[in-house]
């Protein structure tokens, strides 16, 4: 099938790459020069790379001066999520509490001690309990501690309560970190209005080319625990030569996000709704996660009962739909969410979870296509049930 004709509908996964960054990062890569060289060509590299980093520090208000540019979101998540991350002037953390929703790089990608890790439980609507991580921290007698909430969970779409977390947070002596690569493009998105002390943000999920993402401080003194280490690149947190190309290409990606936010949270929206209604009016039994909570106007995880995955994946798929399960590894498998696990989601029903979630390039014709697919996948489940 033409691609053309395709409906793409995993940007939660990874967003198409943007023209504009597109073009932003072929002109970075047709330019010789390391930022860190004083020769003409290496100021010239500089200067797009602090460019980039105005603009991504923009996106979420935070200083420039406090932005670490990464490899990505999973880089940004373990380079902050460390004994050694400590607020200005404070020590380090000694016990790890994350979200039982996270995303993988966060559950997986820490360098605490499994026995100082605990994970805040999540209620049926996927929202995490502040009531347990305020007694939790109120017990944590003399020992301080580090807490990682997501600011939008990617499977789901819920939008978490960062803001109070952080407030809870710090009331308590603790540092908050939250990875929020989902959210940017969909709903505002404030380091200082959150109140956190760190955020990670990744290139590709606004539009941006892979490879790039950041780990964005509340301000500058903050402690770390270096991942890599080598060079002085970004103020010495980060060692290796700065990726301009893809860092530029960032950059644009963030500037067209932030000045096109309002209008587009509204289409989003818009669209959101049409899919949604798309899914209740061709499977009536269908189960919307989250849909009792906030969430980003983009994203639809849903389950219809005897429905497969697996199987609905490829339907979709040969049908020109390019969804994704609840939570698929990076060997491409389709295993059951452990968000909906944490969730207490029945586990015949979140092994049927498919996720949609749309973007800046989604028009409505892509509401159509999904639609008139998703209503020939029930027609033959519907059919099998009956002839079972």
């Amino acid at each position: 099938m033409d691609t053309a004709e395709r409906a793409y509908l995993d940007y939660n996964a990874t967003a198409p790459l943007r023209e504009e960054a597109a073009r932003a990062l072929v002109h970075a890569l047709e330019r010789v020069g390391n930022a860190s060289s004083v020769h003409a060509e290496g100021r010239a590299a500089r200067a797009a790379l602090e460019a980039a980093r105005a603009e991504v520090a923009a996106l979420v208000e935070a200083d420039p001066a406090a932005v670490i540019f990464t490899s990505g979101g999973s880089e940004a998540n373990a380079l902050a999520l460390a004994p050694g991350f400590a607020r200005p002037g404070e020590a380090g953390a000694e016990v790890l509490l994350v979200g039982a929703g996270e995303h993988p790089c966060v559950l997986d990608g820490h360098r605490f001690p499994a026995d100082a890790v605990e994970r805040i439980p999540l209620d049926a609507h996927g929202v995490a309990d502040l009531a347990w991580l305020e007694a939790r921290l109120s017990a944590l007698t003399g020992r301080r501690a580090l807490v990682s909430l997501q600011l939008a969970n990617n499977e789901t779409g819920v939008v978490q309560p960062v803001a109070e977390a952080a407030r809870i947070a710090h009331a308590h002596g603790a540092s908050i970190h939250t990875d929020a690569v989902q959210a940017p493009g969909k709903i505002p998105v404030s380091i200082r209005a959150l109140g956190v002390d760190a955020m990670t943000l990744s290139a590709h999920k606004i539009g941006g080319p892979q490879g790039a993402g950041a780990l964005v401080l509340a301000s500058e003194g903050y402690g770390l625990d270096r991942l890599v280490r080598g060079g002085g690149q970004e103020r010495g947190f980060r060692a290796g030569t700065e990726n301009v190309p893809a860092i530029v290409g960032f950059g644009a990606a963030a500037r067209l996000v932030r000045e096109h936010l309002d209008g587009e949270r509204e289409r989003l929206a818009r669209l959101g709704a049409a899919f949604a209604a798309a899914v209740r009016e061709k499977a009536p039994e269908a189960v919307v996660f989250g849909d009792g909570a906030p969430r980003l106007p983009n994203t639809i995880l849903f389950a219809v009962p005897g429905l497969r995955a697996e199987t609905a994946l490829i339907a979709f798929d040969l049908g020109g739909v390019a969804l994704s399960s609840g939570s698929a590894c990076s060997s491409g498998k389709v295993k059951r969410s452990h968000v909906l696990d944490a969730m207490g989601v029945d586990p015949s029903l979140a092994e049927g979870a498919l996720r949609l979630s749309c973007g800046y390039a989604t028009r409505d014709a892509e509401v159509i296509r999904f639609a008139s697919v998703l209503e020939n996948i029930e027609a033959r489940r519907v059919r099998r049930s009956r002839a079972a």
